[in-house]
């Protein structure tokens, strides 16, 4: 069944709803007009250690976090389509999709992703994937040591805490160009990590996405 076809028919049993304020929209529909409004993109300069390139479709504020939280929680059916697609659009704008083979998602240790039932990294691989025609490989790097949630922890624990954490099946990676997939970015710690691995394994190169990047917080004026 086509996937438009698949969403509209979907759309008459569960009104499809906008993933930040809940109202009901458009079956194709990403979010609501208003909430749209307020949807600030992303036009910041951010780089990942030995990557190509990083790109993010919307700053991570409060007008999007109810998105990211639905996504997250599993809750809201429309979050991975609206950030998705989106994010494949921004990347196909900035031709990226004409610079990759394989679309790797952040994984999940496998005790988290027992106890989340799906990895939102990997749903929105798969709307990148249907979108612009580009194979998802779940499985090219696991999660293989458990670590403690990174919003926990300051810019250095961050970096401490995902070292050794990540395990890549060079036969998936070797000669690829690869683009890693998340859905927020903070301080670039994990894309810098998974983008080591990836290469240590055999890509030829390595670009990587967001859904959301935090803003780059202003420094503190002292007072004299």
């Amino acid at each position: 069944m086509r996937f438009v076809t698949k969403r509209r028919i979907l759309h008459i049993f569960f009104p499809t709803r906008c993933p930040v304020c809940g109202d009901i929209i458009g079956a194709m529909d990403k979010f609501c007009k208003s909430c749209e409004e307020k949807l600030n993109v992303y036009d910041g300069k951010f780089s990942i250690a030995g990557a190509e390139s990083f790109t993010a479709a919307f700053e991570y504020d409060d007008s999007i976090k109810p998105a990211i939280f639905l996504m997250k929680n599993g809750i809201g059916g429309n979050a991975d389509y609206a950030l998705g697609s989106i994010l494949a659009e921004r990347l196909s704008a900035e031709g990226i999709n004409e610079k990759i083979d394989i679309i790797v998602p952040a994984p999940l240790h496998k005790k988290d992703l027992r106890r989340r039932g799906f990895n939102q990294s990997q749903l929105i691989a798969e709307e990148i994937s249907r979108i612009l025609g580009i194979p998802v490989e779940a499985k090219a790097v696991l999660k293989t040591r458990r670590t403690r949630a990174q919003k926990e922890l300051d810019h250095l624990k961050r970096s401490l805490n995902l070292k050794n954490a990540f395990s890549a099946d060079g036969e998936k990676l070797k000669g690829k160009r690869v683009l890693i997939v998340d859905d927020i970015c903070t301080t670039g710690s994990t894309l810098r990590e998974l983008t080591a691995v990836i290469k240590e394994n055999g890509a030829v190169s390595v670009h990587c996405a967001c859904c959301c990047k935090t803003a780059k917080k202003p420094l503190a004026v002292s007072e004299e």
